[in-house]
Protein backbone atom coordinates (compact mmCIF):
# COMPACT_ATOMS: atom_id res chain seq x y z
CA UNK A 1 0.00 0.00 0.00
CA UNK A 2 1.34 3.53 -1.30
CA UNK A 3 1.85 5.72 2.15
CA UNK A 4 0.07 8.67 2.36
CA UNK A 5 2.57 11.43 1.19
CA UNK A 6 3.65 9.33 -1.83
CA UNK A 7 -0.07 9.37 -2.52
CA UNK A 8 -0.17 12.88 -2.66
CA UNK A 9 2.47 13.31 -5.02
CA UNK A 10 0.69 10.51 -7.73
CA UNK A 11 -2.69 12.39 -7.45
CA UNK A 12 -1.08 16.50 -8.15
CA UNK A 13 -0.86 16.47 -12.20
CA UNK A 14 2.33 17.90 -12.64
CA UNK A 15 3.98 15.95 -10.39
CA UNK A 16 2.93 12.55 -11.22
CA UNK A 17 4.51 12.84 -14.33
CA UNK A 18 7.62 13.73 -13.03
CA UNK A 19 7.05 10.00 -10.65
CA UNK A 20 6.86 8.19 -13.33
CA UNK A 21 9.38 9.40 -15.34
CA UNK A 22 11.56 8.58 -12.73
CA UNK A 23 10.48 5.31 -10.62
CA UNK A 24 11.27 1.98 -11.88
CA UNK A 25 8.16 -0.10 -12.08
CA UNK A 26 10.15 -2.76 -13.98
CA UNK A 27 9.73 -1.02 -16.97
CA UNK A 28 12.90 0.82 -19.21
CA UNK A 29 12.88 3.95 -18.30
CA UNK A 30 12.93 6.58 -21.29
CA UNK A 31 14.77 10.19 -21.39
CA UNK A 32 12.48 12.43 -21.63
CA UNK A 33 15.58 14.76 -23.17
CA UNK A 34 15.84 12.13 -26.30
CA UNK A 35 12.04 12.41 -26.84
CA UNK A 36 10.96 16.00 -27.89
CA UNK A 37 7.53 16.30 -25.76
CA UNK A 38 4.59 17.78 -28.55
CA UNK A 39 2.28 20.43 -27.34
CA UNK A 40 0.06 17.55 -26.17
CA UNK A 41 2.32 16.50 -23.41
CA UNK A 42 2.47 17.65 -20.19
CA UNK A 43 4.87 20.17 -19.80
CA UNK A 44 5.65 21.21 -16.15
CA UNK A 45 5.08 24.41 -15.30
CA UNK A 46 5.61 24.31 -11.47
CA UNK A 47 7.57 26.78 -9.93
CA UNK A 48 11.01 24.47 -8.95
CA UNK A 49 12.58 26.19 -5.67
CA UNK A 50 15.93 27.60 -5.79
CA UNK A 51 18.97 29.72 -4.87
CA UNK A 52 17.88 33.11 -4.06
CA UNK A 53 13.90 32.37 -3.59
CA UNK A 54 12.84 33.43 -0.28
CA UNK A 55 9.70 30.93 1.41
CA UNK A 56 7.86 31.27 4.48
CA UNK A 57 7.96 27.35 6.59
CA UNK A 58 4.73 27.14 8.77
CA UNK A 59 4.65 24.25 11.03
CA UNK A 60 1.17 24.31 12.12
CA UNK A 61 0.19 24.30 16.09
CA UNK A 62 3.95 24.81 16.64
CA UNK A 63 4.19 28.40 16.04
CA UNK A 64 7.97 28.39 17.06
CA UNK A 65 9.15 26.35 14.59
CA UNK A 66 7.76 28.56 11.98
CA UNK A 67 9.90 30.60 10.07
CA UNK A 68 11.27 32.69 6.81
CA UNK A 69 15.00 31.72 4.62
CA UNK A 70 16.30 32.91 1.84
CA UNK A 71 17.20 29.65 0.26
CA UNK A 72 20.73 29.45 -0.39
CA UNK A 73 22.51 28.78 -4.09
CA UNK A 74 22.92 24.85 -2.86
CA UNK A 75 19.50 24.82 -1.61
CA UNK A 76 19.40 23.36 1.47
CA UNK A 77 17.88 25.59 4.39
CA UNK A 78 18.53 25.04 8.41
CA UNK A 79 14.91 24.26 10.75
CA UNK A 80 14.72 23.73 14.13
CA UNK A 81 14.54 20.51 14.93
CA UNK A 82 15.72 18.91 12.16
CA UNK A 83 18.16 20.57 10.77
CA UNK A 84 19.65 21.19 7.09
CA UNK A 85 16.72 19.69 4.49
CA UNK A 86 17.57 20.46 0.86
CA UNK A 87 14.64 22.35 -1.50
CA UNK A 88 16.73 22.64 -4.60
CA UNK A 89 14.56 21.58 -7.36
CA UNK A 90 11.12 20.92 -5.41
CA UNK A 91 7.14 22.44 -5.57
CA UNK A 92 6.56 24.10 -2.73
CA UNK A 93 4.09 21.06 -2.07
CA UNK A 94 6.87 18.67 -2.34
CA UNK A 95 8.65 20.54 0.08
CA UNK A 96 6.08 20.75 2.41
CA UNK A 97 6.00 16.88 2.19
CA UNK A 98 9.54 16.32 2.21
CA UNK A 99 9.53 18.82 5.80
CA UNK A 100 6.42 17.06 6.89
CA UNK A 101 8.28 13.62 6.30
CA UNK A 102 11.57 14.59 8.75
CA UNK A 103 9.39 15.92 11.05
CA UNK A 104 7.41 13.15 11.92
CA UNK A 105 10.16 11.72 13.64
CA UNK A 106 9.81 13.90 16.11
CA UNK A 107 6.03 15.24 15.81
CA UNK A 108 2.68 13.62 15.66
CA UNK A 109 0.94 14.13 12.04
CA UNK A 110 3.25 17.24 11.65
CA UNK A 111 0.69 19.76 9.28
CA UNK A 112 3.48 21.31 7.30
CA UNK A 113 3.18 24.34 4.75
CA UNK A 114 5.94 26.07 2.18
CA UNK A 115 4.30 29.69 0.75
CA UNK A 116 6.58 31.68 -2.03
CA UNK A 117 7.51 34.64 -0.27
CA UNK A 118 10.15 36.23 -2.82
CA UNK A 119 10.89 34.87 -6.46
CA UNK A 120 14.34 34.48 -7.81
CA UNK A 121 15.22 36.24 -10.85
CA UNK A 122 14.60 33.68 -13.83
CA UNK A 123 18.07 32.76 -15.53
CA UNK A 124 17.74 31.04 -19.08
CA UNK A 125 19.93 30.73 -21.85
CA UNK A 126 19.39 31.64 -25.72
CA UNK A 127 21.36 30.25 -27.76
CA UNK A 128 21.31 29.54 -32.03
CA UNK A 129 20.17 31.60 -34.51
CA UNK A 130 19.49 34.89 -32.14
CA UNK A 131 21.46 37.91 -32.70
CA UNK A 132 23.06 37.54 -28.84
CA UNK A 133 22.97 34.25 -28.13
CA UNK A 134 24.04 33.93 -23.88
CA UNK A 135 22.83 33.66 -20.48
CA UNK A 136 19.87 35.90 -19.57
CA UNK A 137 18.33 37.17 -16.24
CA UNK A 138 14.83 38.08 -16.80
CA UNK A 139 12.54 39.46 -13.92
CA UNK A 140 9.23 37.75 -12.66
CA UNK A 141 6.30 40.15 -11.81
CA UNK A 142 4.08 39.88 -8.68
CA UNK A 143 4.84 38.20 -5.53
CA UNK A 144 3.98 34.64 -4.35
CA UNK A 145 2.46 34.54 -0.54
CA UNK A 146 -1.27 34.64 0.48
CA UNK A 147 -1.85 36.09 -3.19
CA UNK A 148 0.39 34.16 -5.40
CA UNK A 149 0.36 36.14 -9.08
CA UNK A 150 3.20 35.58 -10.65
CA UNK A 151 3.76 35.99 -14.24
CA UNK A 152 6.38 34.66 -15.82
CA UNK A 153 8.76 35.97 -18.71
CA UNK A 154 7.75 33.96 -21.98
CA UNK A 155 10.15 32.62 -24.92
CA UNK A 156 8.99 35.27 -26.90
CA UNK A 157 10.40 37.74 -24.40
CA UNK A 158 13.70 35.86 -24.19
CA UNK A 159 14.05 35.71 -27.80
CA UNK A 160 13.82 39.59 -27.50
CA UNK A 161 16.17 39.69 -25.21
CA UNK A 162 18.72 38.16 -27.10
CA UNK A 163 17.94 41.15 -29.64
CA UNK A 164 15.56 38.90 -31.90
CA UNK A 165 16.29 35.90 -34.04
CA UNK A 166 17.74 36.10 -37.24
CA UNK A 167 16.93 35.61 -40.45
CA UNK A 168 17.92 32.18 -41.11
CA UNK A 169 16.55 30.56 -38.18
CA UNK A 170 13.88 27.67 -38.42
CA UNK A 171 11.35 29.15 -36.12
CA UNK A 172 9.26 26.26 -36.45
CA UNK A 173 11.21 23.98 -34.15
CA UNK A 174 12.49 26.14 -31.80
CA UNK A 175 13.45 23.88 -28.78
CA UNK A 176 13.01 24.83 -24.89
CA UNK A 177 14.74 22.58 -22.73
CA UNK A 178 13.67 22.49 -18.88
CA UNK A 179 14.55 20.57 -16.36
CA UNK A 180 12.29 18.66 -14.08
CA UNK A 181 12.87 17.82 -10.69
CA UNK A 182 16.70 17.12 -9.85
CA UNK A 183 17.88 15.08 -12.74
CA UNK A 184 15.07 14.56 -15.64
CA UNK A 185 14.25 16.87 -18.60
CA UNK A 186 11.85 17.53 -20.96
CA UNK A 187 12.29 19.31 -24.38
CA UNK A 188 9.62 20.38 -26.38
CA UNK A 189 9.12 22.02 -30.02
CA UNK A 190 7.40 25.72 -30.20
CA UNK A 191 6.55 26.15 -34.14
CA UNK A 192 6.73 30.58 -33.54
CA UNK A 193 5.59 30.65 -37.20
CA UNK A 194 2.38 28.97 -36.34
CA UNK A 195 1.32 30.94 -33.55
CA UNK A 196 2.40 34.12 -35.35
CA UNK A 197 -0.16 33.19 -38.38
CA UNK A 198 -2.69 31.71 -36.09
CA UNK A 199 -2.60 33.86 -32.60
CA UNK A 200 -3.27 30.58 -30.80
CA UNK A 201 -0.77 29.83 -27.98
CA UNK A 202 -1.95 25.76 -27.79
CA UNK A 203 0.57 25.47 -24.85
CA UNK A 204 2.00 27.59 -21.59
CA UNK A 205 5.17 28.69 -23.28
CA UNK A 206 6.13 30.56 -19.65
CA UNK A 207 9.85 29.94 -18.42
CA UNK A 208 11.15 28.68 -14.98
CA UNK A 209 14.57 29.11 -14.00
CA UNK A 210 17.36 27.32 -15.97
CA UNK A 211 15.33 26.61 -19.10
CA UNK A 212 17.45 26.77 -22.51
CA UNK A 213 16.05 27.91 -25.49
CA UNK A 214 17.99 26.93 -29.03
CA UNK A 215 16.80 28.62 -32.17
CA UNK A 216 17.70 26.29 -34.85
CA UNK A 217 19.34 26.94 -38.44
CA UNK A 218 16.80 26.39 -41.29
CA UNK A 219 17.96 23.77 -43.28
CA UNK A 220 16.08 25.70 -46.44
CA UNK A 221 15.58 29.74 -46.83
CA UNK A 222 12.51 30.44 -48.61
CA UNK A 223 12.95 33.90 -49.07
CA UNK A 224 9.03 34.77 -48.70
CA UNK A 225 9.27 33.38 -45.25
CA UNK A 226 12.30 35.36 -44.11
CA UNK A 227 10.20 38.70 -45.18
CA UNK A 228 7.72 37.77 -42.97
CA UNK A 229 10.26 36.80 -40.03
CA UNK A 230 11.79 40.12 -40.49
CA UNK A 231 8.43 41.64 -39.54
CA UNK A 232 8.12 39.74 -36.33
CA UNK A 233 8.22 41.24 -33.08
CA UNK A 234 11.01 38.36 -32.03
CA UNK A 235 13.00 39.23 -35.15
CA UNK A 236 16.01 41.04 -34.87
CA UNK A 237 15.89 44.84 -34.94
CA UNK A 238 14.70 46.20 -38.38
CA UNK A 239 15.97 49.27 -37.89
CA UNK A 240 19.37 47.98 -36.73
CA UNK A 241 21.88 48.86 -39.69
CA UNK A 242 23.82 45.88 -41.51
CA UNK A 243 27.45 45.76 -43.25
CA UNK A 244 27.05 44.05 -46.26
CA UNK A 245 29.76 42.88 -49.06
CA UNK A 246 28.88 43.50 -52.74
CA UNK A 247 31.13 42.29 -55.12
CA UNK A 248 31.15 41.11 -59.09
CA UNK A 249 29.54 43.11 -61.67
CA UNK A 250 28.72 46.38 -59.99
CA UNK A 251 30.27 49.83 -60.74
CA UNK A 252 31.76 50.22 -56.86
CA UNK A 253 32.28 46.79 -55.25
CA UNK A 254 32.99 47.06 -51.69
CA UNK A 255 31.86 47.55 -47.95
CA UNK A 256 28.66 48.92 -46.99
CA UNK A 257 25.91 49.76 -44.28
CA UNK A 258 22.55 49.11 -44.73
CA UNK A 259 19.56 50.40 -43.23
CA UNK A 260 15.70 50.42 -43.48
CA UNK A 261 15.39 54.21 -45.14
CA UNK A 262 19.14 54.83 -46.02
CA UNK A 263 22.13 52.88 -47.56
CA UNK A 264 25.12 54.80 -46.82
CA UNK A 265 29.03 53.52 -47.66
CA UNK A 266 31.44 52.27 -45.36
CA UNK A 267 33.59 55.28 -44.34
CA UNK A 268 36.66 55.24 -47.22
CA UNK A 269 34.47 54.12 -49.93
CA UNK A 270 34.03 56.56 -52.64
CA UNK A 271 30.87 58.63 -54.13
CA UNK A 272 28.75 58.40 -50.93
CA UNK A 273 24.98 58.41 -51.43
CA UNK A 274 21.67 57.66 -50.04
CA UNK A 275 18.39 56.42 -51.39
CA UNK A 276 14.79 56.71 -50.20
CA UNK A 277 13.24 54.90 -47.61
CA UNK A 278 12.46 51.18 -48.07
CA UNK A 279 13.72 47.64 -46.26
CA UNK A 280 16.54 46.64 -46.39
CA UNK A 281 17.37 44.48 -49.30
CA UNK A 282 19.54 43.18 -52.19
CA UNK A 283 18.26 45.62 -54.61
CA UNK A 284 18.23 48.44 -53.17
CA UNK A 285 22.32 47.01 -51.86
CA UNK A 286 23.19 47.05 -55.46
CA UNK A 287 22.00 50.45 -56.07
CA UNK A 288 23.88 51.81 -53.83
CA UNK A 289 26.82 49.84 -54.84
CA UNK A 290 26.71 52.00 -58.12
CA UNK A 291 24.21 49.21 -60.11
CA UNK A 292 25.00 46.59 -62.27
CA UNK A 293 27.54 46.72 -65.07
CA UNK A 294 26.34 45.78 -68.76
CA UNK A 295 27.95 42.54 -67.86
CA UNK A 296 26.00 41.47 -64.99
CA UNK A 297 24.05 38.17 -64.94
CA UNK A 298 20.96 39.19 -62.92
CA UNK A 299 19.47 35.92 -63.23
CA UNK A 300 21.95 34.12 -60.71
CA UNK A 301 22.94 36.70 -57.77
CA UNK A 302 24.28 34.66 -54.97
CA UNK A 303 23.87 36.07 -51.35
CA UNK A 304 25.85 34.14 -48.72
CA UNK A 305 25.10 34.15 -45.27
CA UNK A 306 27.34 32.47 -42.26
CA UNK A 307 24.81 31.72 -39.53
CA UNK A 308 25.55 31.15 -35.82
CA UNK A 309 25.74 27.60 -35.92
CA UNK A 310 28.75 28.07 -38.36
CA UNK A 311 26.96 26.72 -41.12
CA UNK A 312 27.50 29.19 -44.68
CA UNK A 313 23.89 29.62 -46.07
CA UNK A 314 23.92 30.18 -50.18
CA UNK A 315 20.62 31.55 -51.47
CA UNK A 316 20.11 31.87 -55.15
CA UNK A 317 18.24 34.97 -56.41
CA UNK A 318 16.78 35.57 -59.90
CA UNK A 319 16.66 39.74 -60.21
CA UNK A 320 15.03 39.58 -63.55
CA UNK A 321 11.86 37.83 -62.34
CA UNK A 322 11.32 40.30 -60.01
CA UNK A 323 11.94 42.93 -63.11
CA UNK A 324 9.79 40.94 -65.16
CA UNK A 325 6.64 39.88 -62.76
CA UNK A 326 7.16 41.59 -59.45
CA UNK A 327 8.10 38.82 -57.65
CA UNK A 328 9.44 40.57 -54.31
CA UNK A 329 10.60 37.28 -52.95
CA UNK A 330 13.52 37.21 -55.23
CA UNK A 331 14.52 40.43 -53.28
CA UNK A 332 15.80 38.81 -49.89
CA UNK A 333 16.12 41.00 -47.25
CA UNK A 334 19.40 41.35 -45.96
CA UNK A 335 21.42 40.13 -42.26
CA UNK A 336 24.15 41.46 -41.53
CA UNK A 337 27.63 40.28 -42.68
CA UNK A 338 26.06 39.20 -46.13
CA UNK A 339 28.08 39.13 -49.45
CA UNK A 340 26.22 39.52 -52.51
CA UNK A 341 28.07 38.37 -55.48
CA UNK A 342 27.17 39.51 -59.01
CA UNK A 343 28.25 37.18 -61.37
CA UNK A 344 29.38 37.65 -65.02
CA UNK A 345 27.16 36.78 -67.93
CA UNK A 346 28.93 33.94 -70.12
CA UNK A 347 26.66 36.15 -72.80
CA UNK A 348 25.15 39.49 -73.17
CA UNK A 349 21.48 39.43 -74.53
CA UNK A 350 21.14 42.82 -75.78
CA UNK A 351 17.06 43.35 -75.54
CA UNK A 352 17.86 42.66 -71.95
CA UNK A 353 20.06 44.81 -71.36
CA UNK A 354 18.11 47.57 -73.10
CA UNK A 355 15.42 46.64 -70.77
CA UNK A 356 17.86 46.90 -67.66
CA UNK A 357 18.95 50.16 -68.57
CA UNK A 358 16.18 51.77 -67.49
CA UNK A 359 15.43 49.80 -64.24
CA UNK A 360 16.58 50.65 -60.79
CA UNK A 361 19.41 48.15 -60.37
CA UNK A 362 21.15 50.03 -63.14
CA UNK A 363 22.96 53.44 -62.26
CA UNK A 364 20.93 56.44 -63.66
CA UNK A 365 23.61 57.46 -66.10
CA UNK A 366 27.21 56.70 -66.97
CA UNK A 367 30.35 58.68 -68.43
CA UNK A 368 31.91 58.26 -71.71
CA UNK A 369 33.95 60.68 -73.60
CA UNK A 370 33.50 61.40 -77.00
CA UNK A 371 36.45 62.77 -78.22
CA UNK A 372 38.21 64.37 -81.66
CA UNK A 373 36.39 65.32 -84.58
CA UNK A 374 32.69 65.49 -83.12
CA UNK A 375 30.37 68.77 -83.36
CA UNK A 376 30.23 68.72 -79.15
CA UNK A 377 33.11 67.12 -77.62
CA UNK A 378 34.18 65.84 -73.88
CA UNK A 379 32.56 63.69 -71.64
CA UNK A 380 28.83 62.95 -72.49
CA UNK A 381 26.64 61.45 -69.76
CA UNK A 382 24.36 58.37 -71.11
CA UNK A 383 21.72 55.65 -70.17
CA UNK A 384 23.64 52.84 -69.06
CA UNK A 385 24.21 50.02 -71.70
CA UNK A 386 23.85 52.56 -74.47
CA UNK A 387 26.07 51.80 -77.48
CA UNK A 388 28.75 53.10 -79.31
CA UNK A 389 26.26 54.71 -82.19
CA UNK A 390 24.28 56.71 -79.44
CA UNK A 391 27.25 57.98 -77.92
CA UNK A 392 28.65 59.51 -80.67
CA UNK A 393 24.86 60.56 -81.64
CA UNK A 394 24.95 62.16 -78.14
CA UNK A 395 28.15 64.25 -79.16
CA UNK A 396 26.30 65.76 -81.54
CA UNK A 397 27.81 63.67 -84.61
CA UNK A 398 30.62 63.57 -86.72
CA UNK A 399 31.98 67.05 -87.52
CA UNK A 400 31.54 66.02 -91.51
CA UNK A 401 34.23 68.61 -92.98
CA UNK A 402 37.14 67.20 -90.76
CA UNK A 403 36.08 63.33 -89.47
CA UNK A 404 36.75 59.96 -90.40
CA UNK A 405 33.47 58.59 -90.25
CA UNK A 406 34.31 54.53 -91.46
CA UNK A 407 36.10 54.07 -87.96
CA UNK A 408 36.22 55.24 -84.60
CA UNK A 409 39.13 54.09 -81.47
CA UNK A 410 37.32 52.69 -78.50
CA UNK A 411 39.24 52.85 -75.48
CA UNK A 412 38.66 50.95 -72.11
CA UNK A 413 40.22 51.35 -68.59
CA UNK A 414 39.91 47.63 -67.88
CA UNK A 415 38.63 46.40 -63.98
CA UNK A 416 42.40 44.68 -63.69
CA UNK A 417 44.26 48.14 -64.35
CA UNK A 418 44.86 47.61 -68.00
CA UNK A 419 44.29 49.96 -70.84
CA UNK A 420 42.46 48.43 -74.47
CA UNK A 421 42.73 50.05 -77.43
CA UNK A 422 40.29 48.48 -80.49
CA UNK A 423 38.89 49.73 -84.06
CA UNK A 424 35.30 50.04 -84.17
CA UNK A 425 34.15 50.31 -88.03
CA UNK A 426 31.03 52.25 -88.10
CA UNK A 427 27.72 51.27 -89.27
CA UNK A 428 24.70 53.37 -88.25
CA UNK A 429 22.08 50.98 -89.87
CA UNK A 430 23.12 48.08 -87.73
CA UNK A 431 21.54 47.66 -83.83
CA UNK A 432 23.62 46.22 -80.94
CA UNK A 433 26.07 44.30 -81.94
CA UNK A 434 29.89 43.59 -80.67
CA UNK A 435 31.78 44.45 -83.55
CA UNK A 436 29.98 47.21 -85.22
CA UNK A 437 27.94 48.59 -82.30
CA UNK A 438 28.77 47.42 -78.78
CA UNK A 439 27.91 48.29 -75.79
CA UNK A 440 29.90 51.12 -74.00
CA UNK A 441 31.10 51.03 -70.29
CA UNK A 442 31.62 53.83 -67.83
CA UNK A 443 34.62 55.50 -68.28
CA UNK A 444 35.09 54.32 -71.90
CA UNK A 445 36.62 57.23 -74.47
CA UNK A 446 35.70 57.06 -78.20
CA UNK A 447 38.22 58.80 -80.73
CA UNK A 448 36.82 60.30 -83.84
CA UNK A 449 39.60 60.79 -85.47
CA UNK A 450 40.66 62.89 -88.64
CA UNK A 451 39.37 62.42 -92.12
CA UNK A 452 43.00 62.32 -94.44
CA UNK A 453 41.47 65.83 -96.26
CA UNK A 454 41.89 66.90 -92.35
CA UNK A 455 45.10 65.41 -91.54
CA UNK A 456 46.67 67.05 -94.74
CA UNK A 457 45.53 70.54 -93.79
CA UNK A 458 46.26 70.71 -90.31
CA UNK A 459 50.11 71.70 -89.17
CA UNK A 460 51.78 68.82 -87.07
CA UNK A 461 52.16 69.94 -83.79
CA UNK A 462 49.36 72.07 -83.64
CA UNK A 463 46.70 69.35 -82.42
CA UNK A 464 45.48 70.74 -79.20
CA UNK A 465 42.04 70.74 -76.56
CA UNK A 466 40.76 67.03 -76.17
CA UNK A 467 42.02 65.64 -79.21
CA UNK A 468 45.44 66.69 -78.69
CA UNK A 469 45.46 65.07 -74.97
CA UNK A 470 44.00 61.88 -76.43
CA UNK A 471 46.88 61.64 -78.48
CA UNK A 472 49.21 61.83 -75.55
CA UNK A 473 47.20 59.31 -73.76
CA UNK A 474 47.62 56.53 -76.57
CA UNK A 475 51.11 57.47 -76.73
CA UNK A 476 51.68 57.26 -72.86
CA UNK A 477 50.15 53.39 -72.87
CA UNK A 478 51.95 52.49 -76.51
CA UNK A 479 48.72 52.96 -78.51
Amino acid sequence: MLNINLWKLLTHTTTSVVLLTTANFGLPVVSLAQQPISFTSNLSTDYLLGGGDRIRVNVFEVPEYTGEYQVPPGGAINLPLIGSISVLGLTTEQASDEIARRYARFLKRPLISVNLLSPRPINVFVAGEVTSPGAYTLSLQGTGGDNPGLQYPTVLAALSTAEGVTLAADVTRVQLRRKVGRSQEQVITLNLKAITETGRIPLDITLRDGDTIVVPTATQLNVAEARNLFAASYAASQTEPRTVAVTGQVYRPGSYLVSPGSITPQAGSVNPSTTGSGLPTVMRAIQIAGGITSQADVRNIQVRRQTRTNIRQTINLNLWELLQSGDLDQDLILQDGDTIVVPTATEVDTAEATTLATTTLSPATIQVGVVGEVKQPGLTELQPNSSLNQAILAAGGFNDARASSTAVDLIRLNPNGTVTKRIVKIDFSKGINEETNPILRNNDVVVVNRSGIAKTGDTVGTVSGPLGLIFNVLRLFGL
